[in-house]
């Protein structure tokens, strides 16, 4: 009998800037010895099989010229394909785990903001969806282990992605509209808050409630980074069937055809998980999410502890001094960064925070001078850290980084957060 050939996994992580392929492990022939693999073993070389019906980077903006700008499009057909630059290879478990003997083989690939051959994303500019890539890999042997040479590796067997593993991922028809949702539960029976987190723009659709999670890194509320300030918490991620900005009316008018149906899948979910603690929901979303997050507050005043909505697109202009009141009864924390193009925050966040702090309201406000990389990993030419689209403000919240003096101490948003109850 001949021998099994090798395959390959991928491993895709979420960055600030978004999920990316960034490890293939290897299942070898057999067991080898750690000093027989180093980082010029393998080539590694990369296809990013765009879904059906996507169109090429260079067509897509060939044949769009209402652009909205995200920061996370593809540019040129050669980010589809291409070698991966390899940065460390090693033998490891088929959990990427460093061995001195295992027949696993991790080698991991450089990433970053601007490798775009890295990324598990294309966002379709007719379509303004974010929409997974297939990543397809040609693994070339290239020296010598044991008596194995020239192999080349073919056999894709699955991906790994490690946060967004820990969810579960469901849909329900309410109103008779279909909704699909990611879901984090605490394992044991304690009473847990509830934090809900809406998507951005380029999260909608139905292909698969994964995407809202890890198109912008949301599945770092699972993350004990975060976790621990609540002792643990359910966290319920719902997308959109289009954009949670379809208004009644017109795009952005204030309403949302989704919203009953939204707040249906919040009441059912705290009753299907009876721990949930009803009196600490916190309700938060970025952009398109933010929008639905201040629609909610104003017309649900009574229904959640506290909100952070994010670089929010609820304009100020059509919100009355009554929807202010009922906004006002929500503690809320803004985020949004003065670079923001997409969503102003002079048209937007600003003025409502000055509104509702004229009244009194439990407001906090991390107004950012801009986005940047505070990893020190990622830099610009001139040496600074890498700035990103002024929009993405998102980063600080999964990262807790937005803070405020409070009472003269200094308190992270999750921490304040997580003191909110009706």
């Amino acid at each position: 009998m001949s021998e099994q050939l090798p395959s390959y996994k991928t491993v895709t992580e979420v960055f600030d800037w978004g999920p990316a392929v960034s490890k293939v492990i290897i299942k070898w022939f057999e067991d080898i010895e750690s000093e027989m693999v180093a980082k010029d073993t393998f080539k590694v070389y990369a296809r990013r099989i765009l879904s059906d019906g996507a169109l090429a980077p260079s067509l897509a903006f060939s044949k769009k010229e209402d652009r909205i700008n995200l920061g996370s499009t593809l540019k040129s057909d050669s980010d589809l394909q291409g070698y991966r630059e390899v940065v460390n290879a090693y033998v490891s478990d088929e959990k990427c785990n460093k061995k001195q003997k295992d027949r696993y083989i991790t080698i991991e690939m450089s990433i970053g903001p601007t490798n775009n051959l890295s990324s598990a994303l294309n966002f379709d500019l007719c379509t303004f969806y974010n929409n997974f890539v297939k990543p397809d890999y040609t693994i070339t042997q290239v020296k010598p282990i044991n008596n194995k040479e020239n192999i080349v590796i073919e056999n894709n067997k699955g991906d790994i992605r490690p946060v967004v593993d820990k969810f579960t991922f469901s849909h329900k028809r309410i109103n008779n509209i279909p909704i699909g949702y990611a879901s984090y539960k605490p394992t044991d029976d304690e009473k847990h808050p509830l934090i809900i987190w809406l998507h951005g723009l380029g999260e909608g659709g139905s292909d698969t409630p994964a995407l809202p999670i890890m198109a912008n890194k949301a599945c770092m509320f699972a993350d004990e980074s975060l976790q621990k300030y609540f002792g643990g918490a359910y966290v319920l991620v719902p997308q959109a069937p289009t954009f949670w900005m379809q208004g009644k009316k017109s795009f952005g008018d204030g309403t949302s055809i989704y919203e009953e149906a939204l707040m249906g899948l919040f009441k059912s979910y705290i009753s299907e998980n009876s721990n949930t603690d009803s009196s600490r929901v916190y309700l938060g979303g970025d952009s398109n999410g933010g929008y639905m997050t201040m629609v909610l507050l104003r017309d649900y005043p009574d229904f959640f502890a506290a909100a952070f909505p994010t670089c929010e697109a609820l304009k100020d202009n059509i919100i009355s001094d009554e929807d202010l009141k009922k906004i006002a009864k929500t503690p809320t924390w803004f985020i949004s960064a003065k670079t923001d193009t997409t969503v102003p925050p002079n048209d937007f966040a600003v003025p409502t925070v000055e509104r509702l702090r004229k009244i009194g309201a439990n407001i906090h406000f991390s107004f950012l001078e801009n986005v940047h990389d505070t990893t020190g990993l990622y830099k610009n030419k001139d040496g600074k850290p890498y700035e990103y689209n002024g929009h993405w403000s998102w980063i600080y919240v999964y990262n807790d980084q937005c803070e405020e003096v409070i009472d003269g101490k200094t308190v992270k948003l999750m921490a304040w957060l997580s003191e909110q109850k009706k």
